[in-house]
């Protein structure tokens, strides 16, 4: 779904302001004290979330714009709404005609793009530093007030559904794992529902569901705006209240529950595909509650037991017993484990060969865990300290900032405190063996877990 003015109110909103301000961002890899990413974290009157985030490795500035609407909490009978309408917000606004937007940022030398997660839609642009004001303008402008008429309605209706139909239900293993599992595994309809959308919910929104639909969800109040890069905080403080400010907040309908009930037995299903020419199967392990000690104790279980060709799985799936050519996967499959706020998995997929059994492979996944349930060592903690270490800095050091970007939306969206950035290594440093242990016998029990096969011989 992506695989995309006012008179400044300086002192009134330095007032208002809860500032975290670190040392310049620097990615340390000796034994210090790891990331310092600097944070400076503060509120405007109409419930704006603001992190500004200076860098000055580089002459480029990225702006992301977080709203926290994602497909999970989509109004029942819109399937699909919250993806649509991530696709209307680049049709243009109160200033920007249709597709104006990308063409600003990309004749200013910029790239851009929007997607739908589970908890939030996102939309982000890099550009020379010097455009800061220029994009910090545009992204208000739509927020201010988006273009919502027939045309561009019915033309991203169609843009949408054409996307389902190549991406799912024209294509091999089309929406394996990441659509199906939930609706397998969940059963909480905000959990389990087609997030992609059923095409009769797509051709069924009207005019009227888009507008208050914008209403709601595109507030201020409802938003993160980021701005890392090379720029001057006081610089970048006033354009934000500049543009910003005055755009009005919503009232915000109540939360749904979006809870899972425990799961007490494991679920088997099986999905047909026709187009599919070899059977497929993922494993999925409901995981424990977001910021958890537990949580973090699984964070190192992924890396053990599935990240590199160094992992246990892939050791005993891939490379001694030959039932896969490769596996995959990880905690949260549409970004990362940190990005999303409701229920998650642990999962893995992989395509076999039909003569392979899958409850042979399922046993191989016992082993792995009846490892880290009883025998995962000291050792094992750290050489996965070092890969989720890795991970951690390739996503915050590459991508022009796209994913510090990311990871300061979302601890500012869902736990109000972006500085969490900088405490993420001394966090996995707290896990133990013992921690793992117990993690691992609570949560990557057949109990908790779900098995989805893909079936190519289902229609044939």
């Amino acid at each position: 779904m992506k695989k995309r003015y006012r008179t400044p109110v300086l002192a009134t909103a330095f007032l208002m302001a809860l500032t975290l301000i670190v040392p310049e961002h620097s990615l340390r890899a000796g034994s210090g004290p790891g990331l310092e990413v600097p944070v400076t974290y503060y509120k405007l009157p109409n419930g704006l979330k603001v992190v500004l985030s200076p860098d000055k490795s580089a002459p480029i500035i990225g702006v992301g714009v977080y709203y926290n609407i994602g497909f999970r909490i989509e109004p029942r009978n819109r399937t699909g709404f919250a993806h649509l309408f991530e696709h209307m917000m680049f049709q243009g606004s109160q200033n920007l005609g249709k597709m104006e937007f990308i063409q600003l940022v990309q004749k200013n030398g910029g790239i851009l793009n929007g997607s739908t997660r589970f908890d939030f839609t996102n939309y982000f642009e890099v550009l020379p530093a010097h455009k800061l004001e220029t994009a910090l303008w545009a992204e208000a402008d739509r927020m201010r007030g988006l273009k919502i008429d027939q045309g561009n309605l019915t033309n991203q209706q169609g843009v949408v559904k054409n996307e389902v139909k190549v991406n799912v239900l024209n294509q091999p293993y089309g929406g394996f794992p990441w659509l199906d599992m939930p609706q397998y595994a969940n059963t909480n309809w905000y959990n389990a529902h087609n997030f992609y959308g059923d095409l009769a919910d797509l051709d069924s929104a009207k005019l009227e569901d888009v507008n208050s639909f914008f209403k709601t969800y595109y507030a201020p109040n409802n938003a993160v705006l980021v701005v890392v890069g090379d720029f001057e905080l006081a610089e970048g403080r006033k354009w934000v209240e500049q543009y910003f400010s005055g755009i009005p907040s919503a009232t915000l309908p109540p939360k749904p529950d979006i809870s899972e009930p425990v799961q007490t037995a494991e679920k088997r299903a099986r999905k047909e595909d026709k187009l599919a020419n070899k059977p497929a199967l993922a494993v999925a392990y409901k995981m424990p509650e977001r910021n958890s000690s537990e949580w973090y104790a699984m964070g190192l279980i992924d890396q053990i037991l599935l990240q590199g060709q160094d992992s246990r799985l892939y050791q005993s799936i891939v490379q001694e017993k030959g039932y896969a050519g490769s596996v995959s996967g990880g905690i949260n499959y549409l970004g990362n484990m940190f990005n999303y706020q409701g229920p998650m998995f642990w999962m893995s997929d992989l395509i076999y060969d039909e003569k392979t059994s899958p409850d042979a492979i399922l046993a191989e996944y016992d082993k792995a865990v009846s490892y880290m349930q009883n025998n995962v060592t000291q050792a094992d903690i750290n050489t996965a300290l070092v890969k989720m270490r890795s991970s951690l800095y390739d996503q915050i050091g590459t991508q022009f900032g796209i994913g510090k970007i990311d990871l300061l939306a979302c601890f500012a969206m869902f736990d109000d405190d972006p500085s969490r950035i900088n405490g993420l290594e001394a966090a996995f440093a707290k896990v133990t063996p013992d921690l793992i242990r117990k993690t691992a016998k609570e949560y990557l029990s057949a109990n908790n877990r779900t098995v989805l096969i893909v079936d190519p011989k289902a229609t044939k």
